[in-house]
């Protein structure tokens, strides 16, 4: 089935399931509601812009050319969904799982994500500089190339980065982050 050029704009979502629908060019914008289902769906320029979500789930789902102006994620779960070519002002994301998303490349430098699940999420060449990335799993996730310049990354799980392949500089991390930057560097940290 597929959605083209729908007007959605301010619906109420809550309780709707969606199964392999493709939505192309349909405007989401100032849609809401909680526990939204998404499962195998294509989105295809889809707005989203200001947008709330709680409770949602979008999963396995591939956004292309999306925008996500200022939309809001609030415990949702986009397991093993794929983001290509979309925009992402000042999005926020609050809790849920975004594990084994692909958001290789993004221009994340606008959005918040903040107690989210991101483990095996891949992350590589994102542009994350001045993102708010606080209180994040990423525990397995692909960070290679990802510019983290000035990123609020505390509290996050920083196992899986290499700060050798990823950029730092002015990232703000907390003091047990700062152990595990130097141990992946080799260096052999100890109490005084």
């Amino acid at each position: 089935m597929t959605v083209s050029s729908a007007d959605w704009d301010s619906r109420d979502l809550t309780g709707e399931h969606h199964e392999g629908v493709v939505f192309v060019g349909v405007d989401m914008t100032e849609a809401h509601g909680r526990g939204a289902v998404f499962t195998d769906c294509t989105f295809r320029d889809v707005r989203f812009n200001v947008s709330e979500h709680v409770d949602a789930a979008f999963s396995n789902c591939t956004f292309v050319g999306c925008s996500f102006f200022d939309a809001t994620f609030t415990s949702c779960k986009l397991v093993g969904s794929r983001f290509d070519g979309c925009t992402y002002d000042l999005m926020k994301v609050e809790g849920g799982d975004w594990s084994f998303t692909g958001l290789a490349g993004a221009d994340l430098r606008r959005a918040s994500f903040t107690g989210v699940r991101m483990r095996e999420a891949d992350l590589a060449g994102a542009r994350c500089a001045g993102a708010t990335i606080r209180d994040v799993d990423l525990s397995g996730a692909a960070l290679d190339r990802a510019d983290l310049t000035g990123c609020d990354l505390r509290g996050s799980d920083l196992s899986a980065l290499d700060p050798r392949t990823a950029e730092l500089k002015n990232a703000v991390v907390d003091q047990a982050q700062a152990v595990t930057l130097a141990r992946a560097l080799g260096l052999d940290v100890r109490a005084r």
